[in-house]
């Protein structure tokens, strides 16, 4: 795999409910983490009492986040939309050569921020909220 480039890193909204995605305008930076909880199943009978996890027991789980500017009406007032709501759309995450992560995720935090001599910012916080997908590139 040859180096990316980070604004290839693409986190894409349901606009409509009917998969009409487009890119969430603004962001500069992106990053998308996967997690697993473990279920430690160790007993006294442990081989040399080393730990023993249950295979695929655990909750998992995906968090996104994001930071940027204030470029696109449509999807700041979509993305405004789903966290008042308290929606779970469909988002893809699109990650260069690697794949695309689909599936419904909740707004957890969306933080606005600005300065006297500079631009308006915000940050957004994503939480995975049921089954996600992959598909390689």
């Amino acid at each position: 795999m040859a180096v990316q480039s980070g604004k290839d890193l693409l986190i894409k909204l349901d606009m409509s409910g009917d998969a009409t995605f487009e890119t969430i305008a603004g962001l500069r930076a992106t990053r998308i983490s996967f997690n697993a909880e473990q279920v430690d199943v160790t007993s006294l009978e442990s081989t040399g009492g080393w730990r023993e996890l249950l295979a695929g027991a655990g909750v998992k789980s995906a968090s996104i986040s994001g930071s940027g500017v204030f470029r696109d009406a449509a999807t700041d007032e979509r993305a405004r939309q789903i966290f008042f709501d308290g929606e779970v759309p469909g988002f893809q995450v699109i990650i260069p050569d690697f794949g695309i992560v689909e599936g419904p995720f909740q707004i957890a935090s969306i933080e606005y921020s600005g300065s006297h001599n500079g631009e308006a910012n915000y940050e957004l916080s994503l939480v995975s909220a049921g089954a996600l997908s992959f598909t390689a590139l």
